[in-house]
């Protein structure tokens, strides 16, 4: 019994493997990158070479058994060699394409000498560092590894990176503990208005001062989206708004903000207020699913929206916008790549002329979707910076979706003209007083 239950268990253990095989390069499957794909081939021609000494290839149907676990080397093979033609493809674009489409991308990055040839050639306008680049090293090391990037930038005659991170304070502290590891901004919402002014404002030094001392000059907070008053569903295991965002109160929320971003901004790191239109409504969690914003537009104006245009307006923060559809508005794609919604709303009704970015590209409500057309649609959109932060060998795809629709005649040539004019006018990690919302 034990024997044939094990048997029948190398079907779909087969089957399993062999779908691992194929989408080896799926952010999901990450943890499998290197030595785990090795393990999995080896493994599967392991099992292959038992099955055929224990008789299975005399049997027609143990033979398509057998052949299922051959495939799955040639799986993993086949998808590695797809990723790396795509890699060499993106490498090779010629020089003017790949600094024109380069400027709109920031990822993240695990290897050194993978980014720098990035950095080098144009191909990317920033990094984004995070636990990962501190896993095993020292803050001097990491501080040494930007500095010979901006070097490199340098010496090919291109504008010094965006250097990024997610440093928001609290659960979301992702330099810490090699940076000071703050409580969430949440701690100074009800404190008296001038304590909570100057601790906030602290807050921001802290963070800037820090930040800037390791080369980092573009923080990813704070986060303006507004607390829900209970847990909307069971299945956010990452977005947690409910423990990131400073107050269900708009106002508290704008007077905790502006403070913090005037410290960071003290020491020449910019502010990016977090996730337009506003995560605190939502039901899905955006890494992982779809998630659609269902409240009408006029009452986001006089609440969840208040925070980003205060903050807009009175600082040098740039906007990142969320995976979340605005259903009152563009029911049928994420805010992150609708027109009716950056050109429409932030750009047009608000008249914010500053730097959008996207929140990360690799979450599933974007990348599980089709994923080339999202990056066409904001570049047309009026985004300014697109984010590959998850996991940044997924840029490849994502570079070559763009360069594929510059090559269809897709991209808008007065929209990239205007989001180029917009980075060319702006310092890294921040923009100028007076270009924010009205």
């Amino acid at each position: 019994m034990i024997k044939r239950v094990g048997a029948a268990l190398l079907w779909p253990l087969a089957l399993a493997l062999l779908f691992v095989g194929f989408n080896k390069s799926d952010p999901y499957l990450i943890a499998l990158r290197g030595i785990g794909n090795v393990a999995v081939a080896a493994i599967s021609v392991a099992v292959a070479i038992v099955l055929i000494r224990r008789g299975y290839w005399n049997d027609t149907a143990k033979k398509i058994l057998v052949l299922l676990w051959c495939l799955v080397p040639l799986a993993v093979l086949g998808a590695h060699l797809r990723f790396e033609w795509r890699k060499y493809d993106v490498l090779h674009t010629e020089t003017s394409a790949a600094q024109k489409l380069g400027r709109h991308f920031v990822v993240g990055y695990s290897s050194f000498n993978e980014v720098a040839a990035l950095a080098e050639k144009g191909l990317i306008a920033g990094v984004y560092v995070s636990k990962r680049n501190l896993r095993g090293r020292s803050a001097e090391t990491l501080k040494s590894e930007i500095s010979a990037l901006q070097a490199l930038r340098r010496a090919a005659g291109l504008p010094p990176l965006v250097v990024a991170a997610d440093q928001e304070g609290g659960i979301v502290s992702h330099l810490a503990p090699v940076l000071t590891e703050l409580p969430s901004l949440a701690t100074l919402a009800d404190l008296p208005a001038d304590l909570r002014d100057r601790m906030a404002e602290e807050y921001g030094r802290i963070h800037g001062r820090e930040l800037a001392t390791l080369g980092v000059n573009l923080n990813f907070a704070p986060v303006l989206d507004l607390r829900p008053q209970t847990r909307l569903t069971r299945f956010d295991f990452h977005t947690l708004i409910g423990r990131r965002a400073i107050s269900g109160d708009p106002a508290k929320v704008a007077d905790v903000a502006l403070p913090y971003i005037h410290g960071l901004e003290t020491y020449g790191v910019g502010a990016t207020v977090k996730h337009f239109p506003g995560l605190g409504r939502v039901r899905g969690d955006t890494h992982h699913f779809s998630a659609d914003l269902d409240t009408p537009v006029d009452e986001l104006e006089t609440s969840d929206w208040q925070p980003f245009k205060r903050a807009l307006a009175g600082s040098r923060a740039m906007l990142m916008v969320g995976h979340v559809k605005l259903a009152a508005v563009d029911p049928d794609r994420a805010a992150s790549h609708s027109k009716k919604v950056i050109d429409g709303i932030i750009r047009g009704r608000w008249n914010y002329q500053g730097v959008i970015i996207t929140d990360d590209l690799v979450m599933g409500a974007i990348y599980q979707q089709d994923v080339c057309t999202a990056v066409a649609e904001a570049l047309n959109a009026g985004v300014d910076l697109l984010l590959v932060a998850y996991d940044g060998a997924q840029f490849y795809r994502i570079f070559a979706c763009a360069t594929a629709a510059e090559g269809k005649g897709r991209l808008d040539p007065a929209m990239l003209a205007a989001s180029t004019a917009r980075l060319d006018r702006l310092p890294p990690g921040g923009r100028e007083v007076g270009s924010g919302a009205e």
